[in-house]
């Protein structure tokens, strides 16, 4: 299976994934995902808002236990993120079926569309979408670089966006909902364990700031006559390190667009996508303030016109205690538990359903990045550990 996924969307330049949502790459992913469903003898189908689902019992009965992740990507991502949760699941399944496990529940594996929101700059949009979390309206209002919206992207590769929203007969199905991913640090490296579980993800968001300036020529222009809006621009990214680190946080300006975007120009328009993120609401209100603040202050002693505007937030996430308990038992109760900073299916979901996360040890703990590895041995403690928590959850 790995091996078949390796090469679909991959840059030759970076080495790196470009698997966005709705794309060439994207389809050729969720045809590997159906041509796996169907050759294990599964119920294929897709859902309202895209998400694709692989049934094993009847869909409809209720009480599901599914498990499952994403398999697209951030710009020039790493293999691992996302599809090491859905190969490792259908591995899970290929598992118990061995293991001759009879299951007294459905159980499903699904991809969910569009988590890592690279094209049209918002994440877990089929499972914010199902859940209720993304109104109709928000989504067809979504547009990437080009200007293509979601619906026009949808349809340009063969689904109908008429009927995405919210989905509560389908989340009403699902008992537990277990997703297994790669760990974006190296917590699991530095404690010498392979596998361990969620406790939280820490709440995150996204945005945007505008700083406008004027337009001018950058070889005749005085120095004090500038209204420079990359100046504003640069000292925010330095206010937004300095905020965080006081705050134990994170902060990072990740994304820029300038305008006209020309060497010899002075911008008229400088926009930036901070991502910020920290252990508790109260604190990355604090940094984003302090961010915004900053941005203000110079704007207004060098002539900027500042908007700040929040694109996308999640707040924090507490895994359900009795599920998590649960996993943890089923494993032998000696895993290590952790935080996340990271966003996932799992925490959208989370609202709707019981859920709980697998994390995979990460050597080097890089990831968006195609750095991003995983031992082969961790990955298949991965895929046991995830069978042996299926088999607790659907067999019992």
């Amino acid at each position: 299976m790995w091996t078949e996924l390796l090469p679909i969307g991959r840059s030759s330049v970076s080495g790196g994934y470009r698997r966005y949502a709705w794309s060439g790459a994207d389809l050729d992913c969720r045809a590997w995902f159906r041509a796996q469903a169907e050759g294990r003898g599964l119920t294929y189908e897709v859902d309202r808002n895209g998400n694709q689902w692989a049934w094993l019992g009847d869909p409809a009965a209720g009480d599901a236990v599914v498990t499952g992740s994403h398999l697209d990507s951030v710009p020039d991502g790493g293999a691992f993120d996302g599809p090491l949760g859905v190969v490792s699941s259908f591995a899970a399944l290929d598992e118990l079926r061995e293991r001759g496990a009879a299951f007294g529940k459905p159980l499903a594996i699904v991809n969910f569309g569009d988590e890592e929101g690279a094209r049209f700059g918002l994440a877990c949009v089929g499972s914010r979408l199902a859940a209720g979390q993304l109104t109709k309206d928000k989504a067809y209002a979504l547009r990437d670089a080009d200007g293509v919206s979601l619906p026009q992207a949808m349809e340009q590769a063969g689904y109908d966006p008429a009927g995405i929203g919210p989905d509560p007969e389908r989340l009403a199905r699902i008992g537990a909902f277990v997703e297994l991913h790669v760990e974006q640090g190296r917590a699991l490296d530095l404690s010498g364990d392979a596998v361990g579980i969620a406790s939280a993800i820490w709440p995150h968001g996204r945005w945007r700031f505008d700083f406008h300036g004027e337009a001018n020529h950058a070889g005749t222009t005085r120095l004090e006559d500038r209204r420079d809006p990359m100046l504003n621009y640069a000292d925010t990214v330095l206010a937004a390190r300095r905020e965080a680190q006081a705050a134990g946080a994170l902060a990072t300006f990740g994304k820029v667009s300038v305008e006209p975007n020309g060497v010899n120009a002075i911008a008229s328009l400088v926009r930036g996508w901070l991502d910020s993120r920290a252990a508790d609401q109260e604190t990355l209100d604090r940094v984003v303030a302090g961010i915004e603040t900053a941005a203000a202050e110079r704007g207004a002693r060098d002539g900027i016109d500042v908007r700040v505007t929040r694109e996308s937030f999640t707040p924090v996430v507490e895994f359900e205690h009795a599920l998590r308990d649960e996993v943890a038992k089923l494993l032998g109760g000696v895993v290590p538990v952790l935080p996340t900073g990271a966003g996932h299916d799992a925490g959208i979901l989370s609202a709707s359903a019981p859920t709980a996360m697998l994390f995979v040890r990460n050597p080097t703990g890089v990831s968006h990045s195609p750095a991003e590895t995983a031992a082969e041995d961790d990955c298949l403690a991965g895929v046991t550990a995830l069978a042996d928590v299926l088999e607790g959850l659907a067999c019992s």
